[in-house]
Order: C-alpha cells, then structure tokens, then sequence
C-alpha cells in the first residue's frame, strides 16, 4: 500500500441495534461457532474469579466484557496462523485446543501450565507489558523469510503502545513487511492510568501512520466487526504487504485483576452504561434476530463451557504439586552452597 489509511467504524454504534443481515463469508455455522468461543471465554473467566476466591489459583487478570476481540481474531485466522496474547488473553488458548486444566495451572504456578507453543501455534503468555510485540514481529518476519503464507497476530493493551518493545516491534515488522497484525484492546486504562493519561494522540490507531502501516479503528464490543478487521489485515499480510494496526476501542468495566480495587478511580455510571453494552449479549441478541439462535441453545452452550471448567479445575487441583526445587533448577550452572538451604526452607513452607 502506498497510503497508510486509518478506516474507522462508527463506534456510535450499539451491536444489539446491528440489522439482522448475515456477514459475507460466515454461514450459520461459522455464526454459532463464534458464540461458541464467546461463552465458552466468558464462563472461563466468571470461573476463574471464583477458582480465585475460594484460594484455587492466584492472582488472576480478568478480561470480561473483552471477549469479542479474543474471539472475533482467532475464528479470522487458519491454524497455521500464530496467536501472540498478552496475560489479558490467557484463554485463549483453549480456542486453540488448550484444555482448560493447562491454562489454569498456568495461574496456579505449576510447571504443567506450561505448553508448547508450536503444537497449537500459540505463544506463551507474556506477563511484562508489550514484551511480547518484538517476539511476534520476529516470528512473522521468520515465516515470511520460509515463504510461508501463515501470519502473526500480537494482542496487547492500550497502555502497551506507551512501551519502547512495542515501538520496537511495530517499526521493525513495518520495515521488514513481516506478516503481522498488531491488534491493540484499547480498554482505555492501563491499570489506573486512564487513556487521556497514556498518550496525546487523539486515537491509538493514528500511531501507525508513523510506522507506515494501516489501521483499522472498530467496536471492540462488535465480535463481527473485530473478526472483519482483523480477517482484512491477515489478507493484507499474507500478500506480502506487511503489517496492520487494529484498534479495537471497548471499556475494562471490570477490575484490571482480582487485587484492583477500580472504585477508588473509576467513573461508577460510565461503568454501569458500558457493562449495558456487553459483547456476549449483544451477539445473542444479533443471532436471535437472524433466527439461528435460541434459549435453549443458550443454555446447553453455557453448561457445556460449565462442565469444561469444573473439569479443568478438578484435573488441575488432581495433579501432584510442583517439585518446589524446579525453581532452583535453571537459576545458576554452579549452585552456591546458601541455594540448598533457601531448598529446604521452601520444601518445608511447600509441605504446611
């Protein structure tokens, strides 16, 4: 492309008002299996909120009201294609095949929450923001370099744009045309700093004009809309035309993690009118409208994504702890002699 154009959608636009017309290139199927992922998200995460409050797993990053942009990227890509998520997008995996016991260890600390990437094509989550744009832009430029036509996609938050990794990353996947999307959750906080605070720009999606690459601004609530986008920018990288930026503009009316407490800087009615605009409801209510959708499947999809955590939580909770040494093991090739004792005062703490 010689421009770098910013198209931007009407964000104005409630989905649950979206006209009930059938998307080119979905048909019914293609249209349930996205409110498949979309419960099947959602239920991982109101779980998780639980699993945490009851001691189950730790510390926990909740992405409710974001599904839309986690399942509307990965139902836009082929399996060959690689998924890049930030801790926002822990879940995403099981989109990919990831049972749900793998990714909950993953927040339990166990070493069996670990997998390999390159059996599901989905690298492992990136806690430290942004770090993870360079490590995609790396493996994009890599596929392009093999002359395969499979691409990359990184997500990440709005507060990722204000680090050097992700300027790092985006210019050099621009310079090297690398098959690459940088889908960006702009949630417009990052943590507690909200987005007036993050950048003067008056939209994120303005930022790649200066890498020399388009972008794409949608309703990051719309799940039709953020599989459009991004399904355009996969076409974009795997002619050879290099990366695209998509801003998918959506609200984090939920706590950043389950130790936030957002209503010590959150706006209580802002909160109230976004969680109205929820991304799960909203495409029931667009498949209803269509005819393909109905209480009943609504409910079997729901208790099939239920008994899929219950199950994931129990394998998990049923596998031997972790041998604490593991966190010792690759720390030095010459162990001081003090690291035996540091051992053995963690086996004591690990067996109370």
């Amino acid at each position: 492309m010689s421009a770098v154009p910013v198209v931007e959608q009407d964000l104005e636009r409630v989905i649950a008002g979206r006209p009930a017309v059938r998307p080119a290139g979905l048909d019914d199927d293609a249209l349930l299996a996205l409110h498949r992922s979309l419960v099947r998200l959602r239920v991982y995460d109101e779980r998780s909120v639980v699993y945490h409050s009851q001691g189950r797993i730790g510390t926990y990053a909740i992405f409710r009201g974001h599904e839309a942009i986690q399942a509307g990227a990965v139902h836009a890509l082929e399996e060959r294609d690689w998924i890049f998520p930030s801790y926002r997008e822990s879940a995403i995996g099981l989109l990919r095949g990831l049972p749900a016991s793998t990714i909950l260890q993953w927040w339990r600390g166990h070493p069996s929450g670990w997998w390999n990437p390159e059996e599901v094509n989905v690298a492992s989550i990136c806690v430290p923001i942004a770090t993870h744009v360079p490590h995609a832009a790396g493996l994009a430029w890599g596929l392009a370099l093999k002359e395969s036509d499979a691409v990359a996609v990184a997500i990440f938050g709005d507060g990722a744009t204000s680090e050097g990794a992700f300027h790092e990353g985006a210019n050099l996947a621009a310079v090297f045309r690398a098959p690459l999307v940088l889908l960006c959750n702009n949630n417009q906080w990052a943590i507690s700093t909200p987005l007036r605070d993050q950048t003067a720009a008056e939209r994120l999606s303005d930022k790649a004009v200066g890498y020399g690459m388009p972008a794409i601004r949608v309703d990051g609530n719309d799940v039709l809309a953020v599989h459009d986008a991004v399904r355009r920018g996969v076409e974009h990288a795997r002619a050879g035309e290099g990366p695209t930026f998509v801003e998918a503009v959506t609200y984090r009316s939920f706590p950043h993690a389950t130790a936030d407490d957002p209503s010590i800087y959150v706006d209580r009615e802002r909160v109230e009118a976004e969680r109205g605009r929820d991304c799960v409801a909203a495409y029931e209510t667009y498949l209803r409208d269509l005819g393909v959708l109905d209480d009943e499947d609504v409910q079997t999809v729901r208790e099939e994504a239920l008994a899929e955590l219950r199950a994931g939580i129990q394998a998990a909770e049923d596998e031997a702890p972790g041998d604490p040494e593991l966190v010792f093991a690759h720390a030095y090739a010459d162990p001081p002699p003090d690291l035996a004792r540091d051992l053995e005062e963690l086996r004591r703490v690990h067996e109370r």
